[in-house]
């Protein structure tokens, strides 16, 4: 008997799902949760384990979480070279996902400055010509992006224009809709 479909606002238990730049896993835990299983999706982040554990108090609980749920869970995915990475470009994919790409702390409370904006926009450029490479046909990327300024100067709809890419449908983020889901900013241990 195949198992009935389950869905979370843009997500279903039978898409493909990859999970790129996770900070405390709780997004794909939430998906995870909403299936009942985790075994359509890859979820990666930039950091090791060990770095994980350091900035993100519940990263590691939540690995292990969605470990028992049957998620294929990867450290040390870039995606500037994650087309590249065997980890997670064998497979194709239905659904790309990046919420809240940040290009890391250095920028913290200098957000407004010409070099943040750039490296923020180097990052998104970098992440969107990556996921396209690994998209099934009709896959989607998603990313969850503030629209205020300085936000809106990286002007990731002109990136994606760039990269062939098309918006399809721009969705506010609601918190509410994604029960678990905490939006983290990394706590700097260097």
């Amino acid at each position: 008997m195949e198992d009935s479909e389950k869905t979370i606002r843009h997500y279903s238990s039978k898409h493909k799902i990859l999970l790129v730049g996770e900070g405390d896993f709780s997004f794909s835990l939430c998906l995870a949760s909403a299936f009942g299983s985790a075994t359509n999706i890859t979820a990666t982040s930039l950091d090791s384990e060990d770095e994980l554990s350091k900035k993100y108090m519940d990263a590691m609980v939540n690995v292990r979480m969605l470990t028992r749920f049957g998620c294929d869970v990867q450290h040390e995915v870039n995606v500037h070279t994650m087309s590249f990475d065997n980890s997670v470009s064998l497979r194709r994919y239905d659904r790309i996902v990046f919420n809240f790409p940040h290009a890391g702390s250095r920028f913290f409370g200098r957000e407004f400055s010409s070099n943040a904006i750039e490296g923020h926009r180097v990052l998104v450029q970098g992440f969107l010509e990556n996921a396209k490479e690994m998209l099934e046909e009709n896959g989607e990327i998603h990313i969850t992006h503030k629209t205020t300024y300085p936000f809106s100067d990286w002007e990731i709809k002109s990136l994606a224009k760039a990269e062939g890419l098309k918006l399809v449908k721009e969705s506010k983020f609601e918190l509410s809709h994604y029960p678990g889901y905490t939006n983290k900013r990394v706590v700097d241990v260097g």
